[in-house]
């Protein structure tokens, strides 16, 4: 059986990748008009520096929790 806390991990783990696969296809379908555009290569690189922010705060807020 998993614990709570470990429960809240793995959905806030999954959520946040969720979130940054959404983000992608967003500007996939946004700037990938035949090819990504170079808007949409700023973008990209905007949603990685987005992830890794992200993931660095939920790392951070996660383990604040114990």
């Amino acid at each position: 059986m998993v614990d709570k806390e470990t429960r809240r991990e793995i959905l806030v783990g999954v959520g946040s990748v969720g979130l940054f696969v959404a983000v992608l296809l967003w500007v996939g379908a946004t700037y990938g008009n035949g090819g990504l555009t170079q808007t949409g290569a700023l973008a990209i690189v905007a949603a990685i520096v987005f992830f890794v922010l992200l993931m660095t705060g939920v790392g951070y807020w996660m383990a604040q929790q114990y």
